[in-house]
């Protein structure tokens, strides 16, 4: 049995935190200023701040600036350099952009950045000003810019149900994690509505219908919670990005996290439900754990574990599984690193002699925790059993052939030993016994194991040990030594078939490190899009026996109008119309999801750092789904090459 220290690292959590610290120190730094809406001063917040950086001699420099006719706001502009705008001509119109090549050959330390969410003219190099920013920060150029809440990517849908106005202009998510710091620029709803009366938002017939329709009390006042929750989820995210890199031990409770434990047992489905309903209740973010100690499972554990961790994800839940043999130490472990403040857990269903013959997971959970609440939580669907069915079925899960090898072997080494009893003796022949469990042991499950112990001890006794061919015992040193053979050989055979199975899954992980890291050579060595989708294509259906398809994105709203011409898995309308379901919405589609399950293929969207650039369509020529093990590596790869993809697309349209 493996030791378990609850203070020590993930090293991949404490790489991703070294990397993103590093990856700072590389390229600018980003500032937002972010509102609930126009009008809350953040071009003038935005201004006082460079004013401070202006007076600490640092090179500030105004790139683009709306000040709106706004005198006190006109007033701040003093002082700096105005990097000279675009003139784009547009339907006879001339409009004054960003000029981006003007400022990268200003290269000025810090640039100031007006309106981050805007559209620009067409003509210019990137479509959108967020990208003017990103190439800006790449070329190491610090940035103060604005933002307002409704144009976030995850939040856009939301603003325009609760104003029915829509959100045309949107920046990714991703530009909230590469920000260095976001300051939250807020007033009340009350003083909003009074500046837009006093005309300092709008032209009054702007002013008029603004406050008709987007700018009514009750808008305001969600749009500013948002704004809100979203610098608190920020902020809380930075926490644990310094709790990681200096391997400080949680929790903080500075704000709320869950995490639920999930396995294969029905039980699990309710629980994922009901911190679900709890997370949105306390409007926090959410894990799903599962704990892999290595024991096989059966087909239809392995779907209802496969299905559980679907919800979840579909639930919004981030999914997490870990290999460890000791449950409740990795629960506390990733709840540690993770800066989980509340776990939540099943409520056991065996009878209290089990949990006290068998030390319960719960108690040493509840015992260890520490400053981490535990939700101990009752499924309504799962009834008391006196044995709980999937530890049995998990205990009995070994083929059937290795009880019948564990027999065979056993009752050979009897038949053996009855010749040479009188010249070996009856105590030889119990070492022998011992033997022959350790090297079961080796090559079986845990309950042959178990079999190996009871029969050997059991034949022992009746066959060998005096009087023969009776259970009972005389002598007192034979009585002892028996006790001892029973102890020892239960003891020595649990630990081997423990260290085989820890010793499977070093195995799995080094496999899937072995392949991620062929993958990852494969593709950073292609040149373009084409070649990378094509390396890729072969790979993956390599690596998971599967036909493949990639498609890729054509622009940000659709799809090409089929798959990458090394594609392996030919798509019929339907399919294809599944795949473009999977990229609008973000989420898996086909085969083994929740959604249009009879597909034959599943879809994957290729996430990367600010779009999906694509999706990965896969059709198993076996026709089960994933393993969770194969999932996590699927879902590696994929992100590996949307990155990819997302690099060259990029560089492509700079050539």
């Amino acid at each position: 049995m493996t030791t378990h220290d609850d203070a020590r690292t993930d090293p991949d959590l404490l790489l991703k935190a070294v990397q993103k610290e590093e990856a700072a120190t590389h390229t600018g730094k980003l500032r937002i200023f972010l509102g609930m809406a126009a009008g809350v001063g953040k071009t003038y917040a935005m201004l006082n701040a460079a004013q401070k950086e202006r007076a600490a001699s640092v090179d500030a420099v105004i790139g683009y600036i709306e000040t709106h006719g706004r005198a006190e706001t006109e007033a701040l502009t003093v002082g700096f350099e105005r990097v000279p705008r675009a003139a784009v001509a547009y339907h006879g119109v001339t409009l004054a952009e960003f000029d981006l090549d003007a400022t990268l050959a200003r290269r000025p330390a810090l640039i100031l950045v007006d309106e981050l969410a805007h559209t620009n003219a067409p003509g210019l190099r990137h479509p959108k000003r967020y990208q003017d920013v990103l190439e800006l920060l790449d070329a190491g150029i610090d940035v103060f810019t604005t933002l307002n809440v409704q144009h976030l990517e995850s939040r856009a849908d939301i603003v325009e149900t609760i104003t029915s106005v829509p959100m045309r202009e949107r920046v990714p998510d991703s530009l909230l994690e590469r920000a260095g710091e976001i300051e939250l620029v807020d007033i009340s709803p009350e003083e909003l509505l009074e500046r837009l009366a006093e005309g300092k938002v709008y032209t009054e017939e702007r002013a008029e219908h603004a406050r008709q329709h987007f700018f009514r009390k009750g808008n305001l006042i969600a749009l500013r919670e948002m704004a809100l929750r979203i610098t608190a989820e920020r902020v809380g995210q930075q926490v644990a990005d310094y709790m990681q890199r200096y391997q400080i031990p949680g929790p903080w409770k500075s704000g709320v996290q869950l995490m639920v434990a999930v396995s294969a047992s029905p039980a699990s489905e309710p629980l994922v439900r009901w911190t679900r309903r709890f997370a949105f209740a306390l409007d926090a973010p959410w894990l799903a754990v599962y704990v892999d100690v290595g024991r096989a499972l059966s087909p239809a554990a392995e779907q209802r574990l496969a299905s559980h961790l679907a919800l979840a994800r579909e639930l919004g839940a981030e999914v997490i599984a870990t290999a460890d043999s000791d449950v409740p130490g990795a629960l506390l472990r990733i709840a540690r690193q993770r800066n989980v403040t509340q776990i939540v857990v099943g409520k056991p269903t065996e009878p209290l002699w089990y949990a006290l013959v068998r030390k319960s997971p719960l108690y040493r959970l509840l015992h260890e925790s520490g400053d981490i609440d535990v939700h101990v939580v009752q499924s309504s669907t799962t009834k008391p059993r006196p044995l709980h069915a999937d530890r049995l079925a998990g205990f009995l899960t070994p083929h059937v052939n290795e009880y019948l090898l564990t027999l065979a072997c056993i009752c050979g080494i009897t038949l053996a030993n009855l010749p040479f009893l009188q010249i070996i003796g009856y105590r030889s022949v119990g070492f022998i016994y011992l033997l022959a469990v350790l090297l079961l042991a080796s090559v079986v499950g845990r309950g042959p194991v178990w079999l190996a112990t009871i029969l050997s001890a059991l034949l022992w006794d009746f066959v060998f040990i005096p009087p023969r061919f009776t259970f009972s015992i005389h002598g007192g040193q034979d009585v002892l030594m028996f006790s001892l053979y029973f102890v020892a050989a239960l003891v020595i055979g649990n630990l081997t078939a423990r260290i085989r199975s820890q010793d499977r899954m070093v195995r799995k992980r080094e496999e899937h490190a072995v392949a991620l890291y062929a993958f990852v050579k494969e593709i950073a060595h292609c040149e373009g899009v084409d070649h990378t989708v094509a390396v890729a294509i072969r790979s993956i259906g390599r690596a998971f026996m599967a036909h493949v398809a990639i498609i890729l994105a054509q622009t940000h709203e659709r799809l090409a109008d089929g798959p990458h011409p090394a594609s392996t898995l030919a798509l019929s309308e339907k399919e294809y119309s599944i795949a473009s379901w999977a990229f609008i919405s973000g989420k898996e589609a086909g085969r083994f999801t929740q959604t249009i399950p009879s597909a034959e293929a599943t879809y994957f969207p290729l996430r990367a750092s600010q779009r999906i650039v694509g999706i990965l369509g896969l059709q198993f020529s076996e026709d089960h789904r994933l393993t969770l093990d194969q999932e996590v590596l699927l879902e590696t790869m994929a992100g590996q090459l949307a990155l990819v993809i997302e690099r060259e697309t990029r560089t492509d349209s700079l050539a």
